[in-house]
């Protein structure tokens, strides 16, 4: 049997495991929400490490909080940054719409661990109150809030925004290095007229580089953090002044432009700022999607389909096929993004939830964009290192696609008209011929002109 030691709350009197940092709340909800296995987001634990430091020198500057009280509590929160603690919040996604037991979690954790360094007993409450220091001038509503604020922010900004970069410029890389491949362009999956490898990467570039400025700016409203305002937004119980305090040592904290939410009865009712960020993510998802469908596409075969890129082989592909590979990368990546695509309909969904003065979908939505942030980062970096980096133009297929192709006629529409170059891409179709023969065949063009203008590396860009 374990040991147990016996914790008391508002509500009475609790066993807890004897040598647990968390109190009688916590281990309330641990039987109370017995639900999934979906712990809370781990990055939720530093955004409150941060955050409760921050809290605790504002308090103490304010002279609320006095000074050792405010050192113990410092600590803890940089022991809880240095993950020592992790194993100390144990509570699942699926509790309370406000986060409320997650917030005792790290109130009683940061408490106990005070009253160990204090040389205290576990659970006295000595010297550090959970609820009277730890959590002066908060309440859960804007606290668990500005946490989710924090660590999405942190996510974005230190793991997915370096990880979409380096994807870009691994793809920059391969159009920079193919822009004198000429290959044949498809629209409608048809064969259309042609462009270089080089260009059609620079696409992929490009939607990465839009994806990158639409997250910066969604962030722009996340770092309005509701802290400050308590309760419902009036921010009782907190000293005036306390939301530009706090917060200031926040964005200290962190090296991120946090600031106080100018209007916090608008991000306490409603979190429209994650909301706006999971559909910037969503579309973060589409354009991964794009890019790994084209991949995939381009690279199929390697003889019986398209066979115009060789990706690394990087394991085999089938049980009983041998020397089979597939573009697992490209799936890979497609099924994040549809998982994402996924996500942000919950977030949608959690954040449409808000009622009066509190939205009571928090933990929901926090999962769902921490997951998608995580799940993104880590597809890309993968994606890059090993299907990016190792890929290859198969240049003999892309010559042979090009020479073959009926759309190169193109050209000739500016000469001979639309209606006489459709008959002779009709008739080398039919007869099986080139658009030369066919040309020479109908008399529409001399073999001089036909080869001065049909030339595909004058194709890819403008040309009189």
């Amino acid at each position: 049997m374990t040991e147990v030691r016996v914790e008391s709350d508002s509500l009475g009197k609790v066993e807890v495991p004897a040598d647990s940092l968390w109190g009688a709340q916590t281990q309330r909800a641990l039987k109370l929400f017995a639900i999934g296995n979906d712990p809370m987001p781990r990055e939720m634990i530093g955004a409150y490490g941060v955050l409760k430091k921050g809290c605790a020198l504002a308090n103490h500057g304010a002279g609320k909080l006095a000074e050792d009280t405010k050192s113990l509590i410092a600590q803890v929160c940089d022991e809880i940054l240095t993950g020592q603690h992790d194993g100390e919040f144990p509570l699942p996604v699926w509790i309370s719409g406000s986060g409320t037991q997650f917030n005792m979690n790290v109130n009683e954790v940061i408490a106990n661990r005070c009253s160990q360094l204090s040389g205290q007993s576990l659970g006295s409450k000595s010297p550090v109150h959970p609820n009277d220091h730890v959590n002066m001038s908060q309440s859960t509503n804007d606290n668990f809030p500005s946490a989710m604020y924090i660590a999405a922010t942190i996510g974005v900004v230190k793991k997915l925004l370096p990880a979409i970069t380096s994807l870009r410029d691994g793809l920059n890389a391969k159009a920079e290095a193919w822009t004198d491949i000429v290959k044949i362009g498809r629209t409608h999956m048809q064969d259309a007229t042609p462009l270089t490898l080089g260009q059609e990467f620079s696409g992929y570039v490009g939607l990465l580089d839009d994806n990158i400025i639409r997250l910066r700016a969604a962030l722009e409203d996340v770092y309005k953090l509701p802290l400050g305002g308590t309760a419902v937004g009036t921010g009782i119980n907190a000293y005036p002044g306390f939301d530009a305090d706090a917060i200031g040592h926040i964005a200290e904290l962190t090296g991120l432009p946090f600031i106080p939410a100018p209007n916090k009865f608008t991000v306490q009712g409603s979190h429209d700022a994650l909301v706006q960020l999971s559909g910037t993510l969503k579309t973060l998802a589409v354009s991964l999607h794009k890019i790994a469908n084209d991949i995939r596409m381009l690279a199929c075969g390697p003889r019986a389909g398209i066979g115009e890129l060789t990706l690394p082989a990087n394991e085999p592909g089938s049980s009983i096929m041998p020397g089979k590979v597939n573009p697992t990368q490209c799936e890979a990546m497609t099924m994040v993004a549809m998982q994402v695509m996924s996500g942000d309909m919950a977030v949608s969904l959690g954040g449409a939830g808000g009622m009066l003065e509190m939205n009571v979908y928090k933990p929901l939505i926090i999962f769902n964009i921490m997951n998608s942030i995580r799940l993104m980062t880590d597809t890309m970096q993968s994606f890059r290192t090993n299907l990016v980096d190792g890929m290859e133009p198969n240049r003999e297929r892309i010559k042979a696609h090009v020479e073959q192709s009926l759309m190169l006629v193109t050209a000739l529409s500016p000469v001979i008209g639309y209606e006489n170059a459709a008959t002779i891409a009709h008739h080398a179709h039919e007869k099986g011929i080139s658009l030369k023969e066919s040309a020479l065949e109908l008399g529409l063009i001399s073999a001089e002109d036909f080869d001065r203008i049909v030339v595909p590396e004058q194709m890819v860009r403008p040309h009189d």
